[in-house]
């Protein structure tokens, strides 16, 4: 594994069939809500994998069938998480995944990443995202992976 973090990630939108979105507060920046996210850990790990064990390690949920939504982000690295990433990686490349669970599913959060998880109606959680990326992700739920009208 790289000292610093591959900067290729995943973005998971776990939701209800409802459209419920769970949205989880960074420890590192409390007041700051997000889906779950994480880097690849090898340049050749499956996305797929790599959202697999990001559900795992954040919220404890084992990912059964996860949906790739075909979507992809290159942004700028926020600058005060730059310093994870190789001198001069400035952007990340995001591709997003939504993963249907029931509702009541528990949650158990690492709490050296996260602070506190939260169910919201998915226009609610996309307006509390921080990152644009992650709340254009949750308004395309809709028309992605959701399952109610």
């Amino acid at each position: 594994m790289s000292v610093f973090k591959i900067p290729e990630s995943v973005l998971v939108v776990i939701h209800t069939p409802a459209l419920d979105v769970l949205l989880i507060e960074r420890a590192d920046k409390p007041g700051y809500w997000q889906s779950v996210t994480g880097s690849l850990d090898a340049p050749d790990e499956p996305l797929a994998d790599t959202a697999r064990r990001e559900v795992l390690e954040e919220t404890g949920i084992r990912a059964g069938l996860l949906r790739d939504w075909g979507l992809s982000t290159v942004y700028e690295i926020y600058p005060v998480w730059r310093h994870r990433y190789a001198p001069g990686v400035r952007q990340n490349t995001e591709h997003v995944f939504g993963l249907t669970v029931e509702a009541g599913t528990p949650v158990v959060l690492n709490p050296r990443e996260h602070l506190r998880h939260q169910w919201l109606p998915w226009r609610e959680a996309a307006d509390l995202c921080f990152s644009p990326s992650n709340a254009e992700a949750i308004l395309q739920l809709p028309h992605l992976g959701g399952t109610a009208p």
